[in-house]
């Protein structure tokens, strides 16, 4: 039995979230996921705890097509964090009946990280979303020992979680045994895509390669039988595959049709449990 798939922002970013929502009905996803803050400073996001019409209309879409909102990004635990400055993106969150929030951490204060994690989830609970803790290796949490240590400072909120990205498990000093060892109740969901392999030499190639460079799974050299063999099969994913050159050349469609067919063929060959 398949998982359901969820059409990550980051694969289309240049559609609006009721376009995206639009384009994953039409080529077989059952979610979509909502890019509403920047991952960067000049970023594209679509902030829509503040656009009421883009949020009605994303609303709209997704009940006519079924296609529900997964996951928000993108939360950032940076030494300032506050909580409660983020109450409308839960309420918007709520809204479109998201389930999870995308969280990256970036402060060097571990123990302040913990404490701030703990302080969103506890915020966002009432909203019916968790907060998903990614670790990437460019960032503050660049592996998921430190991604586990901190999720055990903030005394592992039962809506806390760790978000696996293959790209980023496959290029962090993360190993396979340890995927197996997290506690099933903080696996919400996981990002699926490949690379080439090997990891880059700069941290400037591993973060292009993550934004602009990602491949179709089974083109590359990430283990993903390995990373999802050891996760729960009904586990959603989310499709997250940038690619600045192919993805224009195909097209939208075309693109998003041909990630999904081939997430969907690396779950297909995982064995049976």
């Amino acid at each position: 039995m398949q998982p359901p798939f969820s059409l990550a922002h980051l694969t289309a970013l240049h559609l609006t979230p009721p376009e995206l929502i639009s384009l994953a009905a039409d080529t077989g996803y059952q979610y979509a996921g909502v890019r509403m803050l920047p991952a960067t400073p000049d970023g594209e996001a679509y902030a829509l705890m503040h656009d009421r019409a883009m949020l009605r209309e994303t609303i709209r879409r997704s009940r006519e097509t079924g296609v529900g909102v997964f996951d928000l990004e993108i939360l950032r635990l940076s030494p300032d964090f506050r909580a409660q400055d983020h109450l409308a993106f839960f309420e918007a969150g709520a809204e479109l009946g998201a389930r999870a929030m995308l969280v990256a951490g970036n402060d060097p204060d571990e123990q302040r990280q913990g404490d701030n994690l703990a302080a969103l989830c506890e915020a966002a609970r009432p909203f019916g979303l968790t907060a998903d803790l990614e670790f990437m290796p460019w960032t503050l949490v660049p592996d998921l020992d430190s991604a586990l240590r901190i999720l055990h400072l903030a005394g592992t909120p039962e809506n806390a979680g760790i978000l696996v990205d293959a790209i980023h498990f496959g290029r962090s000093d993360s190993r396979l045994e340890q995927l197996a060892q997290i506690p099933e109740q903080l696996l919400h969901y996981a990002q699926i895509c490949d690379a080439p392999a090997g990891i880059p030499d700069t941290e400037e190639a591993l973060i292009f390669d993550a934004r602009c460079r990602r491949l179709l799974p089974g083109e590359g050299g990430l283990d993903l039988p390995g990373i999802f063999g050891r996760l729960p099969r009904s586990l959603p994913i989310s499709v997250e595959i940038p690619h600045h050159l192919r993805a224009p050349a195909l097209g939208d469609h075309e693109w998003a049709r041909q990630a999904l067919l081939a997430a969907q063929a690396v779950c297909r060959q995982l064995p049976r449990t």
